[in-house]
């Protein structure tokens, strides 16, 4: 198959071109904003003609959450219409498509895991934006895969297991929250999970992917600087209301991945042991 991935140069998308090379049966396309600009619906169709796309990754996103409440006119044309553009050009060839989703489509009042049945509820701008790209994505691409995903991290980047690293050096003290509770994942483990699903087939639907188990960002930073070996910067509990945020965030992100694992027939890693790897790999 000929494979489009976007946003190439994001955690996600760095992680999928290193496991690209354990699936050389496909050819891929790897494209950032250099490459395509995913707002241009007209440079879409072209590049999705010209190269006979099959089916389509989209990693790119404006995740920026606090500034996307300002930005919401930019925010739209990535999560919302540009999902719309790329559904639309490989679905009028009957090709396939896979949209990178959040947890932030729910409202986070819920106290037992998110299913992909559960209503959705965003408050925030990004979470409003990707909604409506999922609700697109299904729409214009009928052979299509919604992933939700939450707390991603990885290598590449910057995001938060690399910030507390950095702070937890620089620091002797950090206030990090403890009553927002949810599941990291680590970037590589949702690649793994994509691959598997482009080569069984893509099963149209949303389905839910994370790490296992559930602990709080205070819990989650702990882990972190006992990992990588820091023992000098004494890390204490936030509340939520002690640390401001222009965008709300869900204060229950987990979510139950029963059914990507069912469908797939993959394993979900614990995610200490997938932070570790991570921060071996740093």
């Amino acid at each position: 198959m000929n494979i489009l991935v976007t946003g190439c140069n994001g955690q996600l998308g760095n992680e999928m071109q290193l496991l690209e090379k354990k699936n050389p049966q496909h050819k891929y396309f790897n494209t950032d904003v250099a490459e395509l600009d995913i707002t241009d619906q007209d440079a879409i169709e072209r590049f999705v003609a010209d190269n006979d796309i099959d089916g389509i990754v989209n990693c790119a996103a404006y995740t920026a959450v606090d500034k996307a409440e300002e930005n919401e006119e930019l925010c739209a044309r990535l999560n919302a219409e540009a999902p719309a553009y790329l559904a639309a050009a490989v679905g009028k060839r009957g090709g396939w498509m896979v949209q990178i989703s959040t947890d932030y489509v729910f409202d986070g009042t819920q106290h037992i895991p998110y299913t992909e049945d559960d209503d959705t509820c965003p408050n925030s701008v990004y979470g409003k934006t990707k909604l409506v790209g999922e609700l697109n994505v299904q729409k214009f691409c009928e052979n299509s895969m919604i992933i939700r995903t939450a707390w991603l991290y990885s290598t590449f980047g910057n995001n938060f297991v690399k910030t507390m690293i950095r702070l937890g050096k620089e620091k002797p003290e950090l206030g990090v929250i403890f009553d927002q509770i949810g599941t990291p994942t680590y970037a590589r483990d949702l690649a793994v999970a994509i691959f598997a699903a482009i080569n069984k087939g893509i099963v149209p639907g949303v389905y839910h992917f994370s790490n296992e188990g559930v602990i709080s960002w205070y819990d989650f930073t702990k882990a972190i600087h006992r990992i990588a070996g820091i023992s000098n910067c004494h890390v204490r509990p936030l509340h939520t209301a002690e640390y401001p945020t222009p965008a709300k965030r869900p204060h229950y992100s987990v979510l139950d991945k029963t059914k990507i694992k069912q469908t797939y027939g993959i394993e979900v890693p614990y995610w200490e042991e997938s932070l570790a790897e991570c921060i071996k790999k740093l």
